[in-house]
């Protein structure tokens, strides 16, 4: 898929690169007047018709390599988010690097029965109704057979005890929305099977839910945050609100909750997409008379990332602690935009997407846009988890109608399963699980 496409493309860049070193034969510092009493005309002729005849080769596939790498592109230079003084130090938790440099998150899906599912559904006893898909009646576990495997080399091994033991006496804190609590609970999965029964426990206080592994001292966590910020949607439980409101300049109404974190994974996305627009609370949700500003809807996104940017600053200590940020999960509502049939979704959909340039419409790149600039003016390191391309694949991974439904459904719904077809979240064991490999890479091998 994109790995394919991207290898074939920069093979033919790097042929016809070397080309022109070898028929000009300067180095870069020449200047023009000196290469052209070394070279003559013809050399430039040579040049420029292999450059031609590149362009062509590309082109004639319908030009997948080129708009390949300039969609890929876009997206990787605007998430340069570790300034160059941290790039030659080493990040704490680091042990070593992947063989074979690579860009981990560009690559294809690989069918794989030997190593997948990482752990089977019913052994997890942690996963959330909400994403165990077996228990609630989906007849095929094609959707758990699949590796990622970026072009060039292999994502390293998940190694349970690695993670527990270099978190002993440490704490792990995912934040978020559900997006992130299934990237919790894949964490949490994918480690308690070395963990004796007595030896572990999770709880949930309001807003937090702690999975403790008490031989280590270690705890991975979860906080129910989706904007970050203080807003009208912070109960745990109960938050499902049409007009949905956020507080400027509230993000240590939550995070003096993340104090004292070694790890943590931030998410905050689909909750911000109720439209172009969004409504900023000034004062306070106690004020009788509440004074709202309404901001396009990427300024108030914007503005929470500052505000994330400003407590991770002050609060965490690049040289001892790690700050990650997932990307925007993908969902998959609309069956003509990878070219299925008219009103159709995510469900009965058990194949993944397989064009390289797929792009679904939810997924706003201005919005990548906004986390590469904030981003880029950190003075702490934040490793970017960039899943949004490889989950774009995956319309075969949503917990669609196997899950466990809050509301009874109607006859209406019973006839049309579209219609209440969960598209956003994504069965477990699965997709999410990848989540934590490349999570795993970053920390273990950045």
């Amino acid at each position: 898929m994109r790995s394919q496409l991207s290898s074939t493309c920069v093979k033919g860049f790097n042929l016809w690169r070397d080309m022109m070193k070898s028929t000009v034969g300067v180095s870069n510092s020449s200047n023009i007047n000196g290469m052209m009493r070394k070279v003559g005309l013809s050399s430039y002729l040579f040049g420029f018709v292999g450059l031609i005849l590149f362009l062509t080769v590309l082109y004639t596939q319908n030009s997948v390599c080129v708009f390949s790498q300039l969609q890929y592109s876009y997206i990787d230079i605007s998430i340069s988010s570790t300034k160059s003084e941290y790039k030659s130090e080493k990040l704490p938790f680091v042990i070593g690097e992947i063989e074979g440099r690579c860009d981990v998150y560009s690559g294809m899906w690989i069918r794989d029965e030997l190593t997948r599912p990482l752990y089977e559904e019913s052994d997890c006893p942690y996963i959330h109704p909400q994403l165990t898909c077996q228990e609630h009646g989906r007849p095929d576990k094609e959707y758990q057979y699949w590796r990622w495997k970026p072009h060039g080399c292999s994502l390293p091994s998940f190694n349970a005890t690695l993670m527990l033991e270099s978190l002993r006496g440490k704490r792990m804190m995912f934040i978020g929305d559900s997006l992130n609590r299934g990237q919790f609970v894949s964490m949490v999965c994918l480690l308690h099977a070395v963990i004796p029964k007595d030896a572990k426990s999770i709880k949930t206080y309001g807003s937090l839910t702690v999975f403790t592994a008490k031989e280590y001292n270690a705890t991975i966590e979860f906080y129910w945050a989706p904007f970050l910020l203080e807003s009208n949607t912070d109960n745990a439980i109960v938050h499902r609100v049409s007009d949905r409101f956020v507080r400027k300049g509230s993000i240590n109404k939550h995070g003096r909750n993340w104090k004292g974190v070694d790890i943590i994974v931030f998410n905050t996305y689909l909750w911000w997409l109720t439209g172009l627009k969004f409504n900023i609370l000034q004062g306070s949700f106690d004020d009788e008379v509440k004074d709202v500003v309404v901001l396009p809807t990427e300024d108030a996104y914007r503005m929470a990332m500052k505000s994330m940017l400003r407590w991770i600053e002050k609060n965490m200590d690049g040289k001892k602690t790690r700050v990650f940020f997932t990307s925007m999960s993908p969902t998959h509502e609309k069956s003509e935009e990878w070219g299925g049939g008219a009103n159709g979704s995510c469900y009965n959909e058990t194949s993944m997407i397989e064009d390289p340039l797929y792009w679904g419409s939810i997924t706003r790149k201005n919005i990548m846009q906004v986390i590469g600039e904030v981003f880029g003016k950190s003075k702490v390191p934040i490793t970017f988890l960039n899943i949004t391309q490889l989950s774009n694949y995956r319309k075969d991974a949503h917990t669609s109608i196997y899950k466990k439904q809050w509301n009874p459904l109607t006859p209406e719904q019973l006839a049309n399963p579209v219609s209440y077809a969960d598209c956003v979240h994504w069965c477990l064991p699965g997709l999410q699980d990848t989540w934590n490999e490349l999570l795993f890479t970053k920390l273990f091998y950045s």
